[in-house]
């Protein structure tokens, strides 16, 4: 960036310089001429110091217009005229100045003539050459090889003309015709790329239109100006720097006049086409709008002013709603230049003269409908479209199109609209469908935080006694079930095991397992009677679980120096038990109620304390009723027979392994590892 604005400065610099040397040599050669007297500078010098200016000037606009890629076609534009307008002021002031001598010597003294040509003729060559930047960028927009080739021939010409106006290097004419052939050729096959003026809107056109008028006028001035003022100079001299008898600056004014004329004749014709252009480019935008409304928008409300603002601003109407419906709450009503009691008259009036088609979109459509709205006295609408927006083949609303005029939509509107409303219909289904699946992988995270913080609720480790030996399993039907088992050493010859089941599945089940993990820690501790362990957890959670919740659960206290189990059955399934003196097998049914189904004081009538004792090799089967209502295809339950019966085929076995056949039955009796209901149990044996 600061070596091309050094370049910048050194060239405009330098295109000073220039010009002051080129102004004092031509001043002093014509001088000489005009008294007879040798001159005091070289005669050649004045054509060296034009070329000089020219050649600063050049670099000066390269850099400044030509490399700044923030300049857009009308911004070009807008420097030629700048400079054009800059130029023409510098250059009246100057023959305001001249005139004001009036009739006076110094007024007719060719010294001072010349030197106003000199200015007129450097700001001529400075607007020439900021044109023809500006329009090598608008030429060489979208370019090709052939185009970069064409347009270095181009300059190659032009540098070569300008080398033979220094010096006046002699060649025949025919040879001279030739070449100038050659590069007016040049020039118009250049001049034939427009390819920028399709990207102007109507607006850009009508401006670049104006700006090029201001370019003609400003070109005709200075052409106008350096011929009178070269005039008046050779009918005096003839040694003068003459703009008609230098080639390159005929070959850069006809490039600069031929591109501009070409430019306004080109946006001319193109102007009838750019308002049905641009009306198309906006139908485009605004189907991609639509389109890609569902990855930028955060709700459906988004789509549906969307679809609101693009159908309107493409048909030009004058107002709109759209009306969605709503199963559960009230439709909702998105307007625009229309308020909600102007759409509510209009819809009522064509029900009331039961007017079909119009907005039910029934098969008998309405084909005229201005004359039904001009019956509705005090409206100023009196053409109507509508739409219905479709979502998986259901009307979920209709879209309302109105124009001031009678008969304000065509076939064409139609067509547009109705692809609008069918793209909507499409970018609110999957709108809907990305809601669902952001929903569905969102309880999908839950139930995997659910399932995390359920396995951290059961024991990792069970307790371990000299007395007996604890095996156990779980396994969910959900991500996260609601059956919870535990153990807690309460003293040294004591040890408490719990084992439950909440109502209901998923993560509401797993959050009262662990009010119920928390009760059981807290009261276990305390030595309670299970009978008033149960009393106390059941008032504990009346306070936490909702109506119509419960759990069931068996408290136990298994005493080594006793050799007992005392227990609380509070709506559980009964326990399995196996006793090794006699060999029999049998449940232990005892009456109890569930927490939380009864949350008076009455509850602890309710439940009652059971004791018996154990021997070494006897097996207590803790479960939930997962196990015994699992089922095969057939469809029959696995039962309190097929965990007995499990049982009695390794009842000689270690806890582990019980356990493990239970569950090895249990699998092979349904045939499937996918479950309907928590399977869960734990087996103590006693050594």
């Amino acid at each position: 960036m600061l070596k091309t604005k050094a370049i910048i400065r050194l060239a405009f610099l330098g295109a000073v310089v220039a010009w002051l040397v080129l102004a004092f040599s031509d001043l002093t050669v014509l001088f000489g001429d005009m008294k007879g007297l040798p001159p005091g500078v070289p005669i050649w010098l004045p054509r060296l110091m034009f070329d000089a200016y020219i050649l600063c000037l050049f670099y000066y606009y390269k850099y400044r217009v030509e490399r700044d890629e923030s300049l857009n076609f009308t911004d070009l534009l807008w420097k030629v005229f700048a400079t054009g307008l800059i130029a023409t002021v510098i250059s009246l002031v100057f023959r305001l100045g001249h005139s004001l001598l009036g009739t006076t010597t110094l007024a007719s003294n060719i010294l001072l003539t010349d030197f106003i040509y000199q200015i007129n003729l450097a700001l001529f060559i400075s607007f020439l050459l900021a044109a023809y930047t500006s329009w090598k960028r608008l030429i060489l927009y979208q370019k090709s090889k052939w185009l970069i080739r064409t347009w270095m021939v181009f300059e190659v010409c032009l540098l070569a003309v300008l080398i033979y106006d220094s010096f006046q290097i002699v060649i025949p004419d025919s040879v001279t015709i030739l070449i100038m052939i050659f590069i007016g050729l040049l020039v118009i096959v250049l001049s034939a790329n427009m390819r920028w003026v399709a990207y102007l809107n109507f607006k850009q056109k009508w401006t670049c239109l104006l700006l090029l008028l201001l370019s003609f006028f400003y070109l005709g001035y200075f052409i106008y100006t350096v011929n009178r003022l070269s005039e008046t100079i050779g009918a005096s001299t003839s040694s003068f720097l003459d703009f008609n008898s230098h080639i390159f600056n005929l070959c850069l004014l006809s490039f600069v006049l031929v591109y501009s004329t070409f430019s306004f004749l080109v946006i001319l014709f193109n102007l009838p086409t750019s308002s049905v252009f641009e009306q198309k480019l906006e139908e485009v935008v605004n189907f991609q709008r639509i389109s890609q409304s569902i990855q930028t928008e955060q709700n459906e409300e988004s789509v549906y002013n969307i679809l609101l603002e693009s159908s309107v601003s493409t048909v030009f109407a004058d107002a709109a709603w759209l009306e969605i419906q709503s199963a559960t709450d009230e439709n909702k009503l998105f307007t625009y230049k229309i308020t909600e009691r102007e759409s509510l008259e209009i819809r009522n009036h064509l029900k009331d003269h039961n007017i079909k088609g119009a907005l039910d979109q029934s098969s008998d459509r309405t084909k005229n409908l201005s004359r039904h709205l001009a019956s509705l006295k005090g409206s100023r609408f009196r053409s109507l479209l509508a739409f219905p927006i479709m979502v998986k083949g259901n009307s979920i609303g209709t879209l309302a199109l109105l124009k001031e005029l009678p008969e304000g939509f065509n076939k064409e509107m139609t067509r547009i609209v109705s692809a609008f409303a069918n793209q909507a219909g499409i970018s609110i289904e999957n709108f809907r469908l990305m809601e669902e699946a952001f929903q569905t992988e969102r309880y999908k995270e839950e139930l995997k935080i659910a399932k995390t913080v359920q396995k951290s609720l059961l024991p990792t480790s069970l307790e371990t006694d000299p007395d007996f030996e604890i095996a156990a399993f779980a396994e969910s039907a959900d991500e996260v079930g609601g059956d919870y088992y535990d153990t807690l050493r309460i003293n040294d010859h004591q040890v408490a095991l719990i084992i439950a089941d909440v109502s209901g599945k998923g993560t509401t089940a797993a959050f009262h397992m662990s009010q119920m993990k928390g009760i059981f820690h807290s009261l276990a501790q305390q030595e309670l009677d299970p009978k008033e362990f149960m009393d106390r957890a059941n008032r504990a959670l009346a306070f936490c679980l909702e109506r119509g919740s419960f759990i069931s659960a068996t408290y136990f206290v298994v005493d080594t120096n006793t050799k007992t189990i005392r227990y609380s059955r509070a709506g559980h399934c009964p326990v399995l038990y196996h006793k090794a003196s006699t060999g029999t097998t049998e449940y232990l049914k005892d009456r109890g109620t569930a927490l939380g189904m009864v949350r008076g004081l009455d509850y602890c009538k309710l439940i009652e304390t059971n004791q018996l004792h154990y021997a070494p090799g006897d097996i207590m089967v803790l479960y939930t009723d997962g196990i015994t209502e699992a089922k095969n295809k057939k469809g029959e339950e696995f039962d309190y027979s097929g965990l007995m019966e499990a049982l009695k085929e390794v009842t000689d076995k270690s806890s582990h392994e019980i356990e493990k056949n239970i569950t090895q039955r249990l699998y092979e009796f349904s045939g499937s590892s996918d479950i309907n209901d928590d399977y869960t149990s734990m087996t103590i044996k006693f050594k």
